[in-house]
């Protein structure tokens, strides 16, 4: 099925999409029509990012959302219901990074790593669930990465092998769990969950020493938010296809 038109006049929401990934995952979905609402832990920037895409013509909206707060995102969901009534698309994309050897790293930097990476999605899906179930065709993506392959971390011979960071990745192999969990759990729904990876890209996690644009680590974000309703649920992608658990 083609999904030309399809999500025009959508609801999308993305999480810290004030800056890097985030804001160009919003400029994209604001191209193809639909109505993107800025999640930010501040609102002030979340305001900026919002009027810059509001310059190129783009529906953008700015929500207060700090993922680690239920208040927050309370809040925001109380929001949406009240404007709008449902959700439509949910991009969970906010992160942070720790890097550091597993023998070495302070836990209590892994768990902070957890409480935004791991925790704060499952807290943004279960409270925006009953707006996305009020949704004709849901969906969730989860922006992972390939650092949270096993497979791919398994295997000498990739890159991947070679980046020792217990927090973040060990947190993104959770949050491919997740996906996993919330996808089974809604396969029988028109809900799509689906988690990908935007590739290494230049963004303040990385001190912006990736060889790829933001704009292009969105690329996989937009193409699974506005999947046809044929298209896949329960997998893990980058804009080349299927990534290995």
């Amino acid at each position: 099925m083609n999904n030309e038109n399809l999500f025009q006049g959508a609801i999308a929401l993305v999480t810290g999409a004030n800056k890097g990934i985030g804001f160009e995952t919003a400029r994209g979905l604001g191209v193809k029509g639909i109505v993107v609402l800025i999640g930010a832990r501040d609102e002030s920037r979340g305001q900026a990012a919002a009027g810059k895409l509001k310059a190129e013509g783009i529906d953008a909206r700015a929500i207060q959302l700090d993922v680690t707060s239920q208040d927050s995102i309370a809040r925001a969901a109380g929001k949406i219901q009240q404007e709008f009534g449902r959700l439509d698309v949910l991009v969970n994309n906010a992160g942070i990074a720790e890097w550091g050897s597993p023998s070495e790293i302070d836990l209590a930097k892994v768990r902070e790593v957890y409480e935004t990476n791991v925790f704060g999605p499952m807290a943004v899906i279960k409270t925006m669930l009953p707006l996305l179930r009020q949704s004709p065709r849901g969906r969730i993506v989860n922006v992972s990465s390939h650092l949270g392959s096993l497979a791919l971390a398994a295997d000498p011979s990739s890159p991947m092998s070679k980046f020792l960071a217990l927090g973040y990745c060990t947190s993104k192999s959770a949050l491919n769990s997740l996906t996993l969990q919330f996808a089974n759990e809604l396969r029988q729904t028109p809900i799509k969950v689906n988690a990908i990876c935007p590739g290494y890209c230049a963004t303040d996690l990385n001190n912006n020493s990736g060889p790829r644009s933001a704009a292009q680590g969105a690329v996989a974000a937009v193409r699974y938010a506005t999947l046809a309703d044929d298209g896949p649920t329960g997998g893990f992608f980058d804009e080349d296809g299927v990534v290995g658990w």
